[in-house]
């Protein structure tokens, strides 16, 4: 069963990694392949969509916003290779989801438990901002993701455009997308909202705009992160 599940989520992140659904980010994507970073210039950018990658058996989820764009958008994984990865891949790997506190490249023994990792949108937006229509256009990607990580069961969301992408996969019957739930719960840190299989759970995004303030700290993902664990290991 694992196997097949396995084989099914390499299927569709070669369906994702084709994807040409919106023009401004297919272009975006390419463009900044072409017009690379004097640190990155002698590498090959991926520049294109993104699928998830992590644990298939996952029971937890973390929703990102976006592929940075000489981040992921160069390396082919999301968070890896930035700053906000950095951030993120330590918490994980302080908290038992990850083998390893960085994430630098593709192929770089990186190994997940028991945590998928995914974006609401899969390609690099220009100043980091998809908009809500190119969100809806890549949200049925992560609709098929979650329908063959039938253990999913907690989701969380870093930032409000991850908390309203997931209230519209979780609103929708398996595999589709619909309209989120009315009243819609609000995003906070700290927030949470459950609705039939799922729990939401609300994180500040690991960038470096709340890094280095202080708006979002080690501690503070720890904790998140704890929780998460704890969701999921409840949903057994």
């Amino acid at each position: 069963m694992a196997t097949r599940r396995g084989s099914e989520l390499a299927t569709l992140a070669e369906e994702v990694s084709r994807c040409r659904r919106c023009p401004r980010l297919v272009a975006w994507r390419e463009q900044v392949a072409c017009e690379r970073r004097a640190a990155f210039a002698n590498e090959q950018y991926w520049a294109r969509p993104l699928p998830g990658f992590g644990d298939p058996r996952a029971r937890a989820l973390i929703l990102g916003l976006a592929p940075a764009a000489h981040g992921g958008n160069r390396t082919g994984r999301i968070f890896t290779g930035d700053r906000s990865g950095d951030f993120l891949f330590a918490a994980l790997a302080r908290c038992g989801f990850a083998n390893q506190p960085t994430s630098r490249h593709r192929d770089d023994g990186l190994e997940l438990r028991d945590m998928w990792i995914t974006a609401a949108v899969r390609c690099a937006p220009p100043a980091n901002r998809p908009t809500p229509a190119e969100r809806d256009m890549c949200l049925p990607w992560t609709a098929r993701e979650l329908t063959l990580l039938t253990n999913a069961r907690v989701l969380l969301c870093l930032g409000v455009f991850a908390w309203d992408a997931a209230l519209r996969l979780i609103a929708g019957a398996p595999g589709k997308v619909a309209v989120p739930p009315r009243p819609r719960p609000r995003f906070a840190h700290g927030a949470q909202f459950s609705r039939e299989r799922y729990t939401l759970v609300g994180c500040y995004h690991p960038s470096q705009q709340n890094t280095f303030t202080g708006r979002l700290t080690e501690a503070m993902l720890d904790q998140i992160l704890l929780r998460v664990r704890d969701l999921a290991e409840r949903s057994r």
